[in-house]
């Protein structure tokens, strides 16, 4: 998945500090990312603190390793030899490995909660760092911002030998599984059930717990569960969340086609037999 980077080390511990010149910087502008892209290594670069000849102020995201990566937003002394790339663009980038897009990914997160957290909710004054945590903070009346996490599942409903298969009618063309987001007051648990109700009508049952994975695009930290269809097992698909949905023969079940999310590999798991039962 997405965040399996090893033996490369990340280390989000915030630290309230200023770039070395050989520092990776990871500029951030309206929603794309300024990159370069070697095709022939297929590897990502980010340009250094030293490349900016005029400095700007920077932000601390993370390490992998040794490797201290900053935020610059709306930099305007780029250095040259690089590119700007939306999300999407460079996802379907060939790449060796995970930790680029890990990259990417994560520091999207982050980026996207500076840029939307720069102004107090409560009194509209302009925030600042905090110099011990991860946050925002209003210095007119000591409002304090972290960054937001949205609790989302991932449900692989199982019939027998059959795995419930389903597309949204968003723009993602792969086979998915059922999903969706917490609501305030509702365990995990019951948020597999009310998800799989809602947009199929099933009952499920033997709900167990798969693993996790951080998905920055989105903000969400993704639950996998496996569960039981409970009962009857007819399909009323909710039109408006889904265009597809059907039971599936564990052969039968064609993967996504990279391996960088917990959807596709909780199929993968179930293809292969290999589900938590």
């Amino acid at each position: 998945m997405i965040q399996d980077i090893q033996p490369v080390q990340f280390n989000n511990q915030y630290k309230h500090i200023k770039p070395n010149e050989d520092d990776l910087i990871i500029c951030f502008h309206s929603n794309k990312f300024y990159i370069h892209y070697n095709k022939d290594q297929q590897k990502l670069t980010f340009p250094k603190w030293y490349e900016f000849t005029k400095k700007t102020d920077s932000v601390y995201l993370f390490s992998l390793d040794d490797e201290k990566y900053f935020l610059v937003i709306e930099a305007d002394n780029l250095p040259d030899g690089y590119e700007w790339y939306d999300i999407q663009e460079l996802r379907k980038l060939k790449k060796q490995g995970n930790q680029d897009i890990f990259i990417i990914f994560t520091a999207w997160h982050l980026a996207k909660w500076y840029h939307s957290s720069r102004y107090c909710g409560i009194c509209g004054t302009k925030t600042e760092f905090d110099t011990i945590e991860r946050a925002m903070v209003c210095p007119h009346c000591g409002n304090k911002i972290y960054p937001r996490i949205n609790p989302a599942v991932i449900v692989g409903v199982t019939n027998g030998d059959k795995l419930l298969l389903t597309k949204y009618n968003r723009t993602y063309a792969y086979n998915a599984l059922i999903a969706g987001f917490t609501e305030i007051g509702e365990t995990m648990e019951e948020t597999v059930q009310r998800e799989v109700m809602e947009e199929t009508g099933l009952t499920v049952k033997n709900i167990r717990y798969y693993k996790s994975q951080p998905w920055g695009i989105a903000a969400d930290i993704l639950m996998g569960f496996y569960c039981d269809v409970d009962g009857d097992d007819t399909i009323h698909r909710d039109e408006t969340e889904l265009k597809y949905a059907a039971w599936v023969n564990r052969q039968d079940i064609e993967l996504q086609p990279d391996s960088l999310s917990l959807t596709n590999e909780m199929m993968m798991m179930f293809k292969q037999g290999s589900e938590i039962k």
